[in-house]
């Protein structure tokens, strides 16, 4: 029988199941997306009930960031802060596009004015400074803005003695900013040792795709406890450029969250339907052992 073994919706004369992209949300009501770790055709529906996670691979779908806080936290309401900040040209950068036309865009498009969402919240029931990165936002990356909302969101935890819980999806410095965004991982860095010296508070880094350059050699690899989700690109420079540089073939699943656990460089892989239970677990014990300290 012609078709036989393929469902209703496949056997339609010119289906094609389509890869969710960070365009989606301009299309038409999109009902469908194909699943780029296993091929198969998810309803969408179903997949944001499984926390966009695909439930026949376990492929971990991009989440955007104001998203990833309402999975972490919990249902009472989030405290947003510092939404009103917004970088400026200061360097009247050019490429293929002028940088400041570039930041219109990416405001337009997603409705926020930069790559970082912070907020006050709780994760069952502990109170914390919880932030996130959209890399829809020009890839994530960190500019003089996000670096002040990174670095404000440690410095509320140090005023307020809370735990800090921050989730990193970026390609790094932001280059259309120059120096500037190069001094934003001395600046994050410092407030990370003053959430440490003085308040004595945890700092919990949690690891998506991707995670790179100085955005990876700064605060998201500066945790109490590395937490990477399976399947995560984490690394300073991307695969491609390493092996160009160093001239040799790369060993199997380099720079991913499996890779790294297993050679030390983070501390956990976690499911994302494990995580807020898994971080809150973790901060408990932290905070039992500070004050049993």
């Amino acid at each position: 029988m012609a078709g036989q073994g393929r469902r209703w919706f496949e056997q339609s004369k010119g289906f094609e199941a389509r890869t969710r992209t960070s365009d989606d949300a301009d299309d038409g009501p999109d009902l469908w997306t194909k699943c780029p770790g296993c091929g198969e055709a998810l309803f969408l529906e179903v997949l944001a009930e499984h926390l966009e996670v695909c439930p026949h691979c376990g492929h971990h779908f991009p989440v955007e960031a104001l998203q990833r806080l309402l999975q972490l936290a919990d249902e009472d309401a989030l405290e947003l802060h510092d939404t009103g900040l917004t970088s400026v040209d200061a360097l009247g950068f050019v490429d293929s596009k002028p940088y400041d036309r570039r930041l219109v865009a990416a405001r337009e498009k997603l409705g926020r004015n930069e790559a970082f969402v912070a907020a006050s919240a709780h994760v069952e029931g502990i109170p914390v400074e919880l932030g996130a990165m959209d890399w829809r936002f020009l890839g994530g990356s960190m500019g003089s803005v996000v670096g002040e909302a990174v670095t404000r969101l440690f410095e509320r935890a140090t005023v307020r003695r809370v735990p800090a819980l921050v989730v990193s999806a970026s390609g790094g410095a932001r280059m259309q900013e120059g120096v500037l965004s190069l001094m934003q991982m001395a600046k994050t860095s410092a407030a990370i040792a003053r959430l440490k010296d003085e308040a004595r508070m945890p700092y919990l880094s949690l690891l998506t795709h991707p995670t790179t350059g100085g955005v990876a050699a700064s605060f998201s690899t500066l945790g109490d406890v590395l937490i990477a989700e399976p399947g995560a690109l984490v690394g300073f420079a991307g695969p491609r450029v390493i092996k160009e540089t160093i001239g040799e073939e790369l060993p199997a699943g380099f720079q991913t969250a499996e890779y790294l656990l297993e050679h030390g460089m983070v501390d956990l892989v976690v499911p994302r339907g494990r995580l807020r239970p898994t971080v809150a677990r973790l901060l408990r014990l932290l905070l039992d052992q500070r004050e049993s300290a």
